[in-house]
């Protein structure tokens, strides 16, 4: 198969901003200069350990040691081939590609045909819309309050009841059956392939990045004997329980928020009710209950690196409505955003409250939020008689589990506090039972629901096992004393801003071995870069570390270099760089005053040192005073 060129791919990654394509998939913000971060899209964190270089192009998490460039960072996130990531890019920047030996474009891979399919079907969904016999979608969507500009905003779209109406005019395109298939567009019965979705209204359901990945669709006409909404299947680029509707179109303004709120409602009517009312941070789910996986996605949006963030859940009153709460609330301690339930007069959802009292009710829908323990709590004890001793300790009983969840010591007891005027009992008794759910739960549930990130040591090595790998060296495990931290932060300043000092200056400063072993397989891998002004020479640097100091350097080019800003990073990385060779020049003196100790004083071997050393020592002063 043809390969690009690599100037193409050195090309195309030049005018490539890594942080734009990030900044797609994880909330970034300023952490020092040319420096930003956000919750790392590779572990599952609550504080921010990932961080963007945009100067450089590369990114590393300081919590699980990924690291890399903007291809590998869409490699690793959408599963693709180098080339298809250095084609997707270059599609973006609308920069033409070149294939070695003058070849063809090699025919694109698996996943880039099931995004193209979907985005083909997409468009053929939304053109029928506008047909004659898509007078019943027209007229569904209307009666719920959306316009021809309403439906183009989301895409919405209209299957046509023929068996396979897409599945000729996807052909045509050049799609093939399997190609198709493997998408989740057409399905194979007795009578052979057909369409999936037909007689539908249709929402194209998009990843954070905007790609058409799926479809939900509801039925219209009474003879189809389908299910109320279907969705498209399991599919290598579809997988429901990592898709949140209409965050594509919500996230700028839930990064951008005051404080950060995501509003989760319960379908794609929901979200564009909400959309259109003004609550542009609405999301829902696509056929499942919100889980594990849609928190991490809504947490590298939200950037909840704080707990000022809110997740506001609306659902139903009626009982399906709480047992979706009660779901919600199972995972409400992966959250570092506060959660809340908000549910509508009458138990309308956003949908029909704004088709019945307008938008400014499904606005007003956030001033009724309530926290979601107190939510869950009110519920548990509901069907308790709590005019009876019996049934106010058959609350407690049901609710003390819920209030000794919360980990927050400040917030637990104004919980208890809460549950004791609900109850109208001593709150000394309802701490009392609280404290005892939670030993029972301490004692029976030996770690946390949340496991942690950090990587479990391995069990020692006997005699007779394999050798062990080299302990990973990083910038936690440096010595702190000695020539170490001016060497960390030479290595810094020599990564991060070396294109921007004097070439001769930079070299003179690492062409000298550091104390430090780790430090000094750094160094020596920057020397023997020849053209520091060249874009990427830092990354080529890191890459050419040895192991298993490599890792060492992509925390070097990616750590917070203490400067306010450009120009003062400048000037303090040519100042180490000063200092390094302040430090040679004196370690050159000692040597030379002990050599001259054992020459003879009027021999030529101690006359030249002797000139030496007058050089060093004038040498020295131009570097202190410059």
């Amino acid at each position: 198969m043809p390969r690009i060129a690599q100037a193409d791919v050195d090309e195309v990654k030049s005018r490539t901003n890594i942080a734009d394509i990030v900044g797609e998939r994880v909330s970034l913000k300023s952490a020092g200069v040319g420096s930003l971060k956000g919750l790392c899209p590779f572990h599952d964190e609550k504080s921010p350990s990932f961080h963007v270089r945009p100067q450089v192009g590369y990114y590393h998490c300081f919590g699980c040691g990924a690291s890399g460039d903007v291809y590998s960072f869409l490699r690793e996130m959408d599963h693709v081939s180098f080339t298809e990531a250095v084609e997707r890019l270059a599609a973006r920047v609308g920069y033409t590609l070149h294939y070695e030996d003058g070849g063809p474009a090699p025919e694109t891979s698996g996943r880039s045909r099931l995004y193209a399919a979907n985005t083909a079907a997409a468009e053929f969904f939304r053109s029928q819309l506008l047909s004659p016999e898509a007078e019943s979608a027209r007229a569904f969507l209307g009666q719920r309050g959306f316009d021809a500009g309403a439906a183009a905003h989301f895409g919405v779209g209209y299957a046509p009841r023929g068996w396979d109406g897409m599945l000729k005019a996807l052909s045509a395109q050049g799609f093939t059956r399997d190609e198709l298939t493997a998408a989740g567009l057409v399905s194979a019965g007795q009578r052979g392939v057909y369409d999936r979705f037909r007689g539908r209204v249709v929402w194209p359901i998009r990843d954070v990045t905007g790609q058409t990945i799926g479809f939900g669709a509801r039925k219209l006409y009474d003879d189809d004997q389908g299910p109320k909404y279907l969705n498209t299947p399991e599919t290598p680029i579809y997988k429901k329980a990592q898709v949140l509707y209409g965050l594509d179109l919500a996230k700028r303004d839930i990064s951008r928020g005051d404080p950060k709120r995501v509003v989760v409602v319960e379908g794609y009517t929901d979200v564009m009710a909400c959309h259109l009312a003004g609550v542009t941070t609405a999301i829902a789910t696509c056929g499942t209950a919100f889980g594990a996986e849609h928190i991490k996605l809504l947490r590298r949006v939200m950037g909840d690196d704080s707990a000022a963030g809110e997740v506001v859940f609306t659902f139903d009153g009626d009982e399906a409505g709480q047992k979706a709460a009660l779901r919600a609330f199972a995972e409400d301690d992966r959250f570092n955003a506060q959660t809340f339930v908000a549910v509508a007069p009458d138990g309308l959802d956003p949908c029909d409250l704004r088709l019945l009292r307008g938008d400014q009710a499904v606005r007003g829908l956030m001033s009724t939020k309530v926290p979601m323990f107190e939510f869950v709590i009110d519920r548990k004890i509901a069907s308790f008689d709590l005019g009876t001793a019996e049934g106010r300790v058959g609350a407690l009983r049901a609710a003390a589990p819920i209030v000794a969840e919360i980990r927050d010591p400040l917030l637990r007891p104004e919980y208890e506090r809460i549950l004791a005027r609900r109850l109208g009992m001593d709150p000394t008794d309802v701490h009392a039972e609280v404290r005892r759910h939670e030993r029972r739960r301490r004692d029976g549930t030996p770690a946390s629901r949340e496991q942690s990130s950090t990587p479990v040591a391995s069990a020692p090595q006997t005699p007779g096992d394999a050798p062990s790998a080299a302990p990973v060296v990083t910038l936690a495990t440096l010595p702190r004393t000695g020539d170490a931290p001016l060497e960390r932060d030479a290595l810094m300043g020599a990564l991060q801003y070396g294109h921007q000092l004097d070439a001769d200056l930079l070299q003179r400063a690492v062409s000298t071995p550091f104390a430090v072993p780790a430090l000094d397989a750094v160094r020596d891998a920057i020397a023997q870069v020849a053209d520091r002004q060249r874009p990427g020479w830092a990354l080529q640097a890191v890459d050419a570390v040895r192991e298993p100091y490599r890792g060492l350097a992509g925390e070097l080019l990616m750590a917070a270099f203490p400067a306010r800003d450009e120009q003062g990073a400048r000037a303090s990385a040519t100042d180490l760089c000063r200092r390094l060779i302040v430090r040679g020049l004196q370690r050159e003196k000692s040597e030379l005053l002990g050599a001259i100790q054992r020459l003879p004083a009027d021999s030529d071997g101690a006359r030249a040192i002797a000139r030496r050393l007058v050089e060093i020592d004038a040498e020295r002063q131009r570097y202190i005073e410059s």
